[in-house]
């Protein structure tokens, strides 16, 4: 049986210290683990990052689809999560973060800064527009 998208990218990021192939070739990568809302299985999902100060940013695009992906859920139902964050340069810091989404003008600020560093997650809000917002997380050391 084939490999499915997130098989590959999580096993590039095991394989490679944090760094993995197209399309994320060079981008910061974070492996979230998180508990489901329902299930309380645990799984991860591959995601892009973006660092503010001591914040790590991950946003709930489903590549632009018309609703939020499943790990959206999990993490507010279970908002502690572990993440394994990679660095496009390599290496992989291993965390326990709380998940907080940001709302009104923080999460817009954010998804303006967000889409300036990557201008495909503009595509993706374009995509939703008249159907959702895209959530944005803010990742926290746990204390």
């Amino acid at each position: 049986m084939p490999e499915d998208f997130n098989s590959r990218v999580i096993r590039e990021f095991k394989e490679n210290d944090g760094k993995v192939g197209p399309p994320f070739e060079g981008a910061d990568m974070i492996l979230v683990h998180h508990k489901g809302a329902k299930s309380g299985t645990v799984r991860t999902t591959p995601l892009m990052y973006f660092t503010e100060g001591d914040t790590y940013l991950i946003v709930a695009s489903a590549a632009g689809a018309p609703s939020h992906p499943a790990w959206y859920h999990n993490l507010k139902a279970h908002p502690e999560i572990d993440v394994e964050l990679g660095k496009a340069s390599g290496g992989v810091t291993p965390l326990t973060v709380r998940a907080e989404e940001l709302t009104g003008p923080d999460r817009d600020a954010a998804y303006e800064r967000i889409v300036a560093a990557a201008p495909g997650f503009g595509d993706y809000a374009k995509k939703t527009e008249g159907i959702r917002d895209i959530p944005v997380f803010a990742l926290t050391p746990a204390a």
